[in-house]
């Protein structure tokens, strides 16, 4: 039988601090904690590299649409560009019967004129039926008789009256638009 010998003054103050006999500690919970933190962390990664790899996926998706509206708002600037370009403008100008203007004059507010206007050029009495007019100008002023109210109200042996056809007009169309 073997007995303890007892402890004095500081060796026995530090043996206190020291639970009393042969303990062990359970293995079990602290094995259990690791793994569930272990599992936790690699859930966490696959979770975070899913989610990395969906915006990278997403970013790459976006990055090809602006490249493609970047193309098509540089294909349309240039078509502004051609449009606007002075020679297409006098060109397109012309097609709509349009002449350079003259000299321009000014009206000061106290009602006198500042400058001596002139006639545009190319303007001649050929040039002025080539004027492209609106719409209402070139419609016919004329009237028509109102039609039958039915073909059955004519009179026997009355061919029946067809309303002539309306005169169609051909308008100027741009090109591109």
């Amino acid at each position: 039988m073997s007995r303890k010998p007892e402890l004095k003054g500081r060796a026995a103050r530090l043996a206190r601090l020291f639970p009393a006999g042969p303990r062990q500690a359970a293995r079990t919970p602290f094995v259990l904690l690791v793994v569930l933190l272990l599992g936790g962390g690699l859930i966490g990664l696959l979770v975070l590299n899913s989610a990395l790899s969906e915006g990278s996926f997403r970013m790459g998706d976006l990055q090809r649409d602006t490249k493609n509206l970047t193309d098509e708002e540089q294909a349309l600037q240039r078509d502004i560009d051609s449009y606007s370009a002075p020679d297409a403008l006098r060109r397109r100008a012309g097609e709509l019967g349009m002449v350079p203007g003259g000299d321009p004059a000014f009206l000061e507010p106290d009602g006198t004129v500042k400058g001596v206007p002139s006639a545009a050029a190319g303007q001649s009495a050929q040039g002025a039926a080539d004027v492209v007019r609106p719409p209402e100008a070139m419609t016919p002023s004329r009237t028509v008789a109102p039609p039958p109210a039915s073909p059955s109200a004519a009179p026997p042996g009355t061919p029946a009256q067809s309303a002539p056809p309306a005169p169609t007009t051909a308008l100027p169309t741009t090109p591109g638009r």
